[in-house]
């Protein structure tokens, strides 16, 4: 159970307990507690707690707290395996979960919410390198769809039973978080049990790394947490107080949402294979200045609830993965998880700022809001223009050609 077993001989083990197996199971675990609090999160907050837009901006800045400070996982790894962090994390995440609804006030939705968010973001930083680092370079896009894809699914299960069984059932808050946090804590405990350490080919640096000729991977994540925060904060938050959603209501587009993202992120991963980082990401950075430009649009032209449910999926099919598989080919392998807990820390900065600023902001023109993060994929549109069509060490940007042939630091 906890003796290393190297991935390289992970292939004569039972299909089950192999590595990639171990990353689909953690795909279809996290998103059953994260998800479940995502979906009831503005129904919940409005009705229990009476927030209106600054205060649901102060949730989650509070929220990305750990996201910022991610960083830690490097020190948390001198003494912890990256397999066992990811899955205590996982647990964490799923236990806070699930008295959620124990704490309908400000004070205490602010407490419950940094706590389960420690468990989020170490896991998703450890989860992000491990996928790296046992995913081969050929396979990593399609594989990454895929994993994409498997938590779409486990998602679209937890939203289908919220749709269908709240009214019927008259489901509490309460019994909901209670299941699906209880679920994640069991399948992670599951996990950390039944499968072998797995040890990576190369092993990890574990101290801090900054590398200079990372830059442009550092400069696409900071513009990638900033739009994110948007979307996650505001989009829902509107369908909820500018349409009118009820629980299951908003459910059911997150369901349509998880439908067609199981049939995208695949297609997308493909993507990423065939026509290059390069080519993808301005696909995608563009497709997001539109939707986010539309976005406004909805509250400047009084646009109607349908349209802001087609942009709704339109903007979270373009949370791609070209990012992550941009930073595995230029990588040096043994800088993949100290990396890992670098991006996203600096993933986070803009989110330990933005939500509580634009929620200002929001009570006074939501339109505003939704202009500001169009003219931040424009600048990422930007940024991914400067990705070489192969990119790899020594080759991390379009000016690479003008410099040495080594990697810089």
């Amino acid at each position: 159970m906890f003796k290393p077993v190297p991935t390289e001989a992970a292939a004569s083990l039972p299909l089950w307990r192999r590595p990639t197996t171990l990353l689909f199971v953690m795909a279809l675990t996290m998103p059953i507690a994260f998800n479940t609090w995502s979906a009831l999160l503005n129904n919940f907050v409005i009705e229990a707690a009476n927030f209106d837009g600054a205060d649901i901006g102060l949730l989650h800045t509070v929220r990305e707290i750990p996201g910022f400070l991610a960083i830690g996982v490097i020190a948390v790894i001198l003494f912890v395996r990256e397999q066992v962090l990811g899955l205590v994390s996982l647990m964490m995440l799923g236990l806070a979960t699930a008295v959620t609804a124990w704490f309908p006030s400000l004070g205490g939705l602010l407490t419950i919410t940094l706590l389960s968010s420690i468990g989020f973001h170490y896991y998703e930083t450890v989860n992000q390198s491990l996928q790296l680092q046992w995913l081969p370079k050929l396979r990593a896009p399609q594989i990454l769809g895929w994993l994409v894809a498997a938590g779409s699914a486990a998602t679209l299960v937890v939203y289908s039973l919220i749709a269908l069984l709240w009214e019927p059932l008259g489901l509490t808050y309460n019994i909901v978080f209670l299941l699906a946090g209880g679920t994640t804590t069991a399948m992670a405990l599951f996990c950390l049990l039944a499968y072998p350490q797995f040890d990576a080919p190369h092993p990890q640096t574990k101290r801090l790394i900054l590398r200079r000729r990372y830059w442009l991977y550092y400069a696409l994540q900071f513009m990638a947490g900033a739009r994110r925060q948007i979307f996650v904060v505001f989009a829902g938050f509107m369908m909820v107080e500018k349409f009118g959603f009820a629980v299951h209501e908003l459910t059911s587009l997150y369901l349509i949402n998880l439908v067609v993202n199981m049939i995208a992120a695949p297609l997308l991963g493909r993507a990423v294979a065939r026509f290059g980082e390069r080519r993808t990401l301005i696909f995608e950075y563009t497709g997001l200045a539109l939707v986010f430009a539309a976005y406004g649009g909805l509250y400047w032209f009084s646009w109607g609830v349908v349209l802001a449910g087609v942009l709704y999926v339109l903007d979270h099919i373009l949370f791609g993965l070209a990012l992550k598989t941009y930073f595995q080919k230029i990588a040096d392998p043994s800088d993949i998880a100290p990396t890992a807990a670098v991006a996203f820390t600096i993933n986070h900065i803009a989110a330990v700022v933005l939500p509580v600023t634009l929620g200002l902001l929001w009570v006074v023109s939501p339109a505003a809001v939704f202009a500001l993060a169009a003219g931040m994929a424009m600048i990422s549109l930007m940024l991914s223009l400067l990705i070489p069509r192969h990119p790899e060490p020594g080759n991390e940007t379009i000016f690479a050609k003008w410099q040495g042939t080594a990697p810089a630091e």
